[in-house]
């Protein structure tokens, strides 16, 4: 009896280019050098993973996966190709997004998989930007059960007094080991010190360097600790997880961001914390507001507060209503904007601060707070310029609350203040925001700032014949990559529905 056509797989390799018989033997190759020489794919074979759905014994599917991964420039997981790990159910695999969402005892595994594949193609020179976006609505559906509920005992998971270890066969890792306290708090310190390098300088320089960490815990988890230990080493993975996603966002590699978001919630639901999961969800949002997608954005939203629980500090709910906003502004929803924006200033006011904020959370301050308002009412301003003077505003109170560190940020504020300056009529003040700008973005690596400054010289279009505006116009073209990547895309454009 056939399961039918692998449709996954089909899809996968007609993009590959290669021929049933090509792929036979590039398996054969790949297996003997992981020390599997008595292994035998032929076409035949090949041709019944595909048709009817037929599933290759181990270590086959790992070696699809690399060969896939090389192929294609992306990830591409074992579930990707449509295939189910030993002992695993058909039932996690109908929500057509990769398995979402998975079982507990899968989160390490899924995470482990998915960082070796992302660190091969970094060795490699590959570019992982090629694959699908999953819609907000998709990932909506298949997330919103499931992380509305605690999570329940994963099924063979190892107590603390035992001493064989958790199913490491089926990790791609080292073998699993214990570790301490100690261990743990530096693997806590070593992400603020990541989370910083990321606020001043951008993604792009420190990404391989936070997905090999991630990796490593994988493995740690592999390993059932104390609960308490565990529960730290799980909120280690979701705070990673989420660094490697904002990060594989600030250099263009969307769909690995958003896989990175997804595994945060997962980690972060399988250590107690529901706050965090939302805070990731959340995250997910912002990047589809940026490349021009606030419908599947306010989806997201939606499962970000319904994820969060109703222990979330009122700092974090003001920061998910300030992405919401964004999302309203984008689709011009001025009445919408405005209120939920009051909401987060009400929200950000009544958090007295007598429960310290989770480390995630301490990078939303009130600079944070202006920043967000200043880019949604710039935003809004698109649909109706009434609205620039209240981004200059808040802009400027960013600006003056931002701290050295925060390079970025400021970078941002710049561009949204040069904006509604352009916007409303004043090329001189949008001129001299505009310059601040371009004298730090040449020191960081984040794509988003070069998008960011490319809308900004869209607006710069209607004073080409002032002066001052040319001459800027030129220094932003010489500062700008010179195969520049979209900001947005048109509607269902890279988008995998389910």
């Amino acid at each position: 009896m056939t399961k039918g056509p692998n449709t996954r797989l089909a899809d996968l390799f007609g993009l590959s280019g290669w021929s049933k018989g090509e792929l036979a033997r590039l398996v054969n190759r790949q297996s003997a050098a992981m020390g599997h020489p008595q292994l035998a794919t032929d076409t035949s074979r090949v041709r019944r993973w595909i048709d009817t759905g037929e599933a290759p014994r181990d270590p086959v599917p790992k070696v699809l996966a690399a060969l896939f991964t090389e192929r294609l420039g992306r990830v591409v997981t074992i579930e990707d190709l449509g295939f189910s790990k030993p002992g695993q159910g058909t039932k996690r695999r109908q929500s057509g997004l990769d398995g979402l969402p998975w079982a507990p005892d899968r989160t390490a595994e899924v995470l482990t998989e998915f960082t070796g594949m992302d660190l091969m193609l970094n060795r490699r020179g590959l570019v992982g930007a090629g694959a699908a976006l999953t819609a907000g609505t998709a990932l909506s559906t298949a997330l919103h059960d499931w992380i509305r509920t605690d999570p329940a005992p994963a099924a063979g998971v190892l107590h603390p007094d035992h001493t064989r270890y958790a199913d490491h066969a089926a990790f791609d890792r080292y073998e699993a080991a214990p570790v301490g306290s100690q261990e743990i708090e530096a693997l806590e310190h070593s992400v603020e010190v990541f989370r910083a390098w990321d606020a001043a300088r951008g993604g792009g320089l420190q990404r391989k360097a936070v997905v090999g960490q991630l990796n490593e815990v994988g493995g740690m988890l592999a390993y059932h600790h104390p609960d308490r230990l565990q529960r730290r080493l799980w909120g280690v993975a979701a705070n990673l997880a989420v660094l490697a996603g904002w990060m594989s966002h600030d250099v263009g590699m969307e769909p690995t961001a958003q896989k990175y978001f997804v595994i945060a919630a997962h980690a972060a639901r399988e250590g107690g914390d529901r706050a965090r999961a939302g805070e990731a969800v959340s995250r997910a949002a912002r990047q589809m507001v940026h490349l021009g997608r606030p419908d599947d954005a306010l989806d997201l939203m939606k499962l970000a507060r319904a994820g969060s629980g109703e222990e979330t500090l009122p700092r974090t709910r003001a920061m998910l209503h300030t992405i919401e906003a964004w999302a309203q502004a984008s689709m011009g929803r001025g009445q919408a904007m405005r209120r939920t924006l009051g909401e987060a200033e009400e929200l950000f006011a009544s958090d007295k601060g007598d429960v310290p904020p989770p480390s995630w959370m301490q990078m939303f301050d009130e600079a944070d707070l202006h920043g967000m308002q200043a880019l949604a009412f710039r935003t809004l301003a698109e649909h109706d310029p009434s609205a620039a003077g209240t981004a200059e505003a808040h802009a400027k109170r960013a600006l003056e609350l931002r701290v050295d560190e925060r390079r970025r940020s400021k970078i941002f504020d710049w561009i949204s203040l040069a904006s509604a300056c352009f916007i409303s009529d004043d090329p001189e003040q949008a001129d001299r925001y505009a310059r601040l700008a371009l004298v730090s973005i040449g020191e960081n690596s984040s794509h988003r700032t070069w998008d960011r400054l490319r809308e900004m010289y869209r607006l710069t279009g209607r004073y080409a014949e002032h002066a001052m505006v040319r001459d800027l116009r030129e220094e932003i073209q010489q500062s700008l990559p010179r195969t520049p990547r979209p900001a947005r895309l048109p509607k269902g454009a890279g988008f995998r529905e389910v």
